[in-house]
């Protein structure tokens, strides 16, 4: 796959992860039993899956190395705590105020993640 195909794809699969996590969270708020429907348990992990694999790709694709680019660094940092906080906020937080409290804060990473990735810098607000 050339490189503009990738980055399409990835940007596609970025769209719809978040459009489905804001879906999921609205319906975690307002405790709607869609939030259990087995295609919102499936569906999100598959996109999210080729989102992962198109972001490896792109990163091979262009010679990135998280050892030697910083802001590639602290995507995968924040990706990993978008995932903990994900994960809290639809699953594992204890009481609703955890879970909303969880969702977002995770909303709040993935802005950082977006500011990373068109900066290229680890602190892309303090330009």
């Amino acid at each position: 796959m050339d490189y503009a195909t990738l980055k399409i794809l990835h940007l596609a699969t970025i769209a719809i992860s978040l459009g489905l996590f804001i879906l999921r969270g609205l319906w975690m708020i307002a405790e709607s039993p869609r939030l259990h429907a087995r295609w919102a348990r499936i569906v999100p992990h598959i996109n999210d899956t080729v989102l992962l694999v198109s972001g490896i790709s792109l990163a091979y694709t262009l010679r990135l190395s998280p050892l030697e680019h910083g802001w590639l660094a602290a995507k995968i940092v924040a990706l990993l705590a978008y995932i903990m906080l994900g994960t809290m906020a639809l699953k594992r937080g204890k009481t609703r105020g955890q879970r909303i409290a969880a969702w977002i804060a995770a909303l709040l990473v993935f802005g950082y993640m977006v500011a990373v990735a068109v900066a290229h810098n680890p602190l892309p607000f303090m330009q």
